[in-house]
């Protein structure tokens, strides 16, 4: 079998199966690895015993390795929602990042990110919104691709969805909050602070203390 990436070089694992339901993949969902190279992520990520898998991975210093075929269901996910779907694993293809979330990301794996990214934009139909964090869909249990990835760079690019601004939110509450994330597709079960997390992480990584009119900004124009 061949990449369906040019220029990723093909590194299978085991640990894959067919996509469920029929589905297909209409999500990009980024990881960090938290491991100490990008071989060491390999080898886990072919490794049967560990039982993870991942469609590539990319290394800091921007190589490319392909191990599932986009066709298929890597094992990456794990438990979450988005937009009130589960089973996220058979609607996405999963990408993880040589990183240990402690660091910034490296310009030669993000401009390999982005050129991945628009190969399987384009081969796949997938939106910009269709692009999320590992944190966006599992909220508390994971957080990566973490605080210091560049998500403003790919929404510049058009890569992923990005904060539009608004008029003031018209309440503070909590619940017109979680309405919103929801709308935005936040929809796995969280409690208030957590959700506030996830969505921080996504949109405004740097924001600190409570629930504030800025945290409405990036989940218009679904906020009434």
């Amino acid at each position: 079998m061949t990449a369906d990436q040019p220029g990723a070089v093909w590194h299978p694992s085991p640990n894959f199966g067919p996509r469920r339901d029929g589905l297909t993949p209409s999500l990009i969902v980024l990881h960090y690895t938290a491991m100490d190279s990008a071989a060491a992520a390999l080898d886990r990520l072919c490794d049967p015993a560990a039982e993870v898998s991942a469609h590539y991975l990319i290394g800091a210093d921007g190589g490319l390795w392909q191990m599932v075929a986009e066709d298929s269901r890597a094992w990456h996910a794990g438990a979450g929602e988005w937009a009130g779907q589960a089973d996220i694993n058979s609607r996405s293809i999963g990408i993880e990042l040589d990183n240990r979330g402690t660091h910034p990301f490296s310009e030669p794996q993000m401009a390999a990110l982005e050129a991945l990214m628009r190969g399987i934009m384009q081969r796949r139909d997938i939106p910009p919104a269709g692009v999320i964090g590992h944190s966006c869909m599992a909220p508390g249990r994971k957080c990566d691709p973490g605080p210091r990835f560049d998500w403003a760079r790919l929404a510049r690019l058009g890569l992923a969805a990005g904060g539009f601004g608004a008029p003031q939110p018209q309440s503070m509450e909590f619940e017109d909050f979680r309405q919103a994330a929801a709308a935005a597709g936040f929809t796995a079960p969280a409690d208030d602070q957590t959700l506030l997390t996830a969505v921080r992480l996504r949109f405004r990584p740097w924001a600190r203390g409570p629930l504030s009119a800025e945290d409405f900004l990036p989940l218009h124009p679904l906020v009434r």
